[in-house]
């Protein structure tokens, strides 16, 4: 089924959610020819620690998603203010909206709706909305979600997972963050591809599936 998408929208609440949830996948997509575009909401100015440009994530998104292999004029970054999304929430409905009608992707990944931060619940509700006559599947990130379903595995070459720990490390200002850590990447890929006899592989919750 994943070779005959040919377009992928990727939804990040923040810049590095879509890293760490799909990163991977987003590399095998993108090697196989897929169309991939990211669309990061907020930079987080407010989070970066002390000693960051206000535009350094923006800067560093642009480095993440080279790394996955998309171009830079599929990457768009918006700058809603961090952890204020339930009070843009009508006009984020809106952007989505404008982008199922010019984009048309055949997948869309997104937050899960068990993501407890009000960024990312804001953007897996709203995507449902935008995207639902299309294939949605919300990705993992795990210090956040309560509960998760695991419902659909993509399976991951060691190459797509050096990528997205060349993409995690990319993000300089985060680097203290426990979950920026290739072990932790790497280590997390390998138990989801041996539940499903692979060696690496990230899951999704799927919430729409059309083919």
């Amino acid at each position: 089924m994943i070779e005959a998408w040919k377009r992928a929208l990727v939804l990040a609440p923040h810049t590095d959610d879509g890293e760490f949830g799909c990163g991977g996948t987003m590399a095998r997509l993108a090697e196989a020819g897929c169309e991939v575009r990211y669309v990061a909401f907020s930079i987080a100015t407010r989070s970066l620690p002390e000693g960051f440009p206000p535009d350094t994530l923006a800067r560093e998104v642009r480095e993440a998603t080279a790394a996955l292999g998309v171009p830079e004029e599929r990457l768009t970054v918006h700058d809603f203010d961090v952890r204020t999304f339930p009070d843009h929430r009508q006009e984020i409905l809106e952007l989505l909206v404008a982008l199922w009608e010019e984009y048309r992707p055949d997948v869309v990944f997104q937050p899960s709706h068990h993501d407890v931060h009000q960024d990312h619940q804001t953007v897996a509700q709203e995507g449902l909305r935008a995207f639902k006559r299309t294939t949605i599947l919300g990705y993992e990130i795990p210090w956040n979600n309560f509960d998760f379903a695991y419902d659909a595995y993509v399976g991951l070459e060691q190459r797509h997972l050096e990528q997205k720990v060349a993409a995690v490390q990319c993000y300089a200002s985060q680097q203290h963050r426990r979950y920026a850590n290739a072990d932790y990447v790497w280590n997390l890929a390998r138990v989801h591809g041996t539940n499903v006899n692979r060696d690496y592989a990230e899951v999704f919750q799927v919430y729409r599936l059309v083919a």
